[in-house]
C-alpha cells in the first residue's frame, strides 16, 4: 500500500504569508473530501501524537473515531494487537508512533478488537513521517485497508494445506490429462515413489495390471464428464508390491465449468481388507468351536465340569469328554502350540480324527498313536499338539490315560490330597510318524476322588514381576474350594489366575476339566 506523503503535506504544511489563504483553505477542503471518498482508512498525527485528521474509512474500519488521548494509550483505546489476536500491539511501536520518529513503516498487520468490534478486524498499515518544507518531522500518517478476509482465507488455505500434508490418505492433482502436478508426503510413504519421480508423469505409474481396459475407460468417462468417481482400485507400489486403494477422484472446474484439474484421494486398505478376511474366518472357526463346546456330556456317577477362556478370538485349546462304549467314557485336554485362528483349525482337525478313530478302539495309546500319524502329515515344523487322554470305566470304577506331551494332570483325594501325577507318557503329537504311545496302568477311583486337568495358560501365566503362576497354586485353589461343585472349582481357578495376573488379558489359552467321583449311598 502507497502511502500519501504528498497530499497529506499539502493539507498540514504551514501557511505561506504571501499565499492566499482563502484559496490554500478551499484546496484543502478539497483534498480533505478526497480523502474522505477513500476506502483506505487514514489518519494523521502531529508530532506530539495528537490526532489531527481521521478520515471516513479510518472511523469505520475501527470503529472509533478520533480520540483525544495521549500515544501511550493507542493501544488500550483502540485495541491494538499483534497478527496473533493475542499479544497486545504496544503504544510506541504502532506504525504511526514509528513514523513521527521519522520511519517509514510498509504493511504492518494489526488485529485490532474493541467494545465496536467484538469479533476484530486485521489491517495492513504503511506508515511514513510528514515533514515542513525544512525537512523537519512534524508528525506522521498511516494509510490502513481492511484485509480480514484476506487473512482469514489465507489461513485457511494454510490449514487445509497442513491437512493435505499431514494426512495418512494419499493426495494427488493432475491435469485434465492425468499428468501429475502435485503429490502429499503420504503418497511418497504408501507409494515408495519421490516427487520428482512422478510429477510430469501420469498416474498410470500405479497401474497393477489387474484391471483390464474396459475398468480404466470407465474411469474416465466418469470423471470426463464431470462426475466423481469411488472405487476400490489395485495399484503397484514402486517395488512391484500390489495395494488395495480406496480412491475417489474429484474434477475441478474452473469458473467457465471447464475441468482443469483432477485431485485424487487414495487410501491404501491392504490391511482392512485382511482384516476383514480375517475376521470372517475367525467367525467360521468361532462357530465351529461353540460347536464342538456345546455337545456336552455327563459322566454318570461324577460331577464334571470343563471350561476356557481363549486368549484371541479362537481357542486353540481342546476339551472334550466323550462315551466311548457302555461303561467307558474319555476325557481329553488339548493345546495346540500358539494361539488364533491357526491353532484353532489344527484343533477342529485334531478332534474330528480323534472321534472318528473311537469308533474303532478304545485304547488311549492306540488312539494317541493313530492321532499322532494323521498330524504329522498335515503340521508344518512350527506346529505341535500337546494332549491328555483319560479312559474312566464307570463300571470298575478304574482309570488309565496317555499323555503326549502334555503338563500333568492330578488325582486328588476328598481332602484335595495328592493322590496320584498324571505325568506325559510320550512326546508332544506332530513329530515323529512311527512314534507309539503307552498307555498307563489302571488305577482305582475311590469316593470324593477329584481329576484335575489343564493346559499350560493356566501353570505359565505370569503377573507383572514375570513370576508364573504354577501347578501349587493351580492345586491350592483347589483345595481351598474341595467341598465345592466342580463347576465352582473350575470358576474359582481360572478367577485366581485373573487375579494374579492382575486382570490383564491372558497371553495363552487357559482350559481345565475338574471331574470328582461321587459315591452312591
Amino acid at each position: 500500500m502507497e502511502p500519501l506523503p504528498d497530499v497529506i503535506n499539502e493539507i498540514f504544511k504551514p501557511i505561506d504569508e504571501t499565499s492566499s489563504s482563502k484559496i490554500v483553505c478551499e484546496e484543502n477542503k478539497i483534498l480533505k473530501a478526497m480523502l474522505d471518498s477513500l476506502s483506505e482508512g487514514v489518519i494523521v498525527a502531529d508530532a506530539g501524537g495528537k490526532f489531527l485528521y481521521f478520515n471516513t474509512a479510518a472511523q469505520n474500519i475501527l470503529g472509533i473515531g478520533s480520540m483525544n488521548v495521549e500515544l501511550q494509550e493507542w493501544n488500550t483505546v483502540y485495541g491494538c494487537f499483534y497478527a496473533d489476536t493475542t499479544t497486545p500491539f504496544p503504544s510506541d511501536k504502532l506504525p504511526l508512533a514509528r513514523a513521527i520518529q521519522n520511519e517509514v513503516v510498509d504493511s504492518e498487520i494489526i488485529f485490532i478488537k474493541n467494545e465496536k468490534r467484538p469479533q476484530g478486524v486485521f489491517i495492513d498499515v504503511s506508515a511514513s513521517p510528514m515533514k515542513d518544507q525544512n525537512g523537519s518531522v512534524i508528525g506522521g500518517t498511516v494509510i490502513f485497508r481492511d484485509v480480514t478476509g484476506e487473512i482469514l482465507k489465507e489461513r485457511e488455505l494454510n490449514k487445509l494445506s497442513n491437512v493435505v500434508m499431514q494426512t495418512a490418505d494419499s493426495v494427488v492433482i493432475t491435469d485434465q490429462n492425468g499428468i501429475i502436478e502435485y503429490i502429499n508426503p503420504a503418497f511418497e510413504k504408501t507409494t515408495g515413489y519421490r516427487g520428482e519421480e512422478v510429477l510430469g508423469q501420469k498416474m498410470s505409474i500405479l497401474k497393477s495390471g489387474v484391471h483390464d481396459k474396459d475398468f480404466y475407460n470407465h474411469l474416465w468417462r466418469t470423471i470426463s464428464s464431470g462426475n466423481s468417481y469411488e472405487g476400490i482400485i489395485i495399484n503397484r507400489k514402486k517395488n512391484g508390491q500390489l495395494y488395495s486403494s480406496e480412491q475417489t477422484i474429484t474434477p475441478m472446474k474452473d469458473e467457465s465449468g471447464q475441468i482443469k484439474q483432477y485431485v485424487s484421494v487414495l487410501k491404501d486398505i491392504t490391511q482392512i481388507l485382511k482384516q476383514q478376511e480375517q475376521e470372517v474366518q475367525i467367525r467360521i472357526a468361532r462357530s465351529i468351536q461353540q460347536q464342538l463346546y456345546a455337545s456336552r456330556v455327563d459322566i454318570p456317577g461324577f460331577d464334571l465340569y470343563g471350561a476356557t477362556l481363549p486368549a484371541a478370538e479362537t481357542n486353540g485349546d481342546y476339551f472334550d469328554v466323550i462315551q466311548i462304549s457302555k461303561d467307558e467314557y474319555a476325557m481329553i485336554i488339548g493345546d495346540v502350540s500358539g494361539h488364533g485362528i491357526g491353532a484353532a483349525m489344527i484343533m477342529a482337525q485334531t478332534r474330528a480324527s480323534l472321534h472318528a478313530f473311537l469308533k474303532h478302539d478304545t485304547d488311549p495309546g492306540l488312539i494317541l498313536t493313530w492321532l499322532n500319524r494323521e498330524l504329522v502329515r498335515d503340521l508344518d515344523e512350527t506346529r505341535f499338539v500337546t494332549l491328555i487322554f483319560v479312559r474312566i470305566n464307570i463300571k470298575n470304577l478304574t482309570m488309565d490315560y496317555a499323555s503326549a506331551g502334555h503338563i500333568p494332570g492330578y488325582i486328588l483325594d476328598q481332602n484335595g490330597q495328592t493322590r496320584q501325577i498324571l505325568d506325559s507318557t510320550g512326546i508332544p503329537l506332530g513329530f515323529l510318524p512311527d512314534y507309539k504311545y503307552e498307555t498307563s496302568e489302571s488305577m482305582g477311583l475311590d469316593s470324593g476322588d477329584l481329576i484335575l486337568l489343564l493346559t499350560d495358560g493356566i501353570i505359565e501365566a505370569h503377573n507383572r514381576k514375570r513370576e508364573e503362576f504354577e501347578s501349587e497354586r493351580a492345586l491350592e485353589t483347589v483345595r481351598e474350594n474341595i467341598t465345592s461343585s466342580s463347576a465352582e472349582i473350575n470358576f474359582a481357578l481360572h478367577q485366581s489366575v485373573l487375579y494374579f495376573t492382575s486382570g490383564s488379558d491372558p497371553e495363552d489359552d487357559i482350559t481345565s476339566i475338574v471331574c470328582r467321583y461321587k459315591a452312591s449311598g
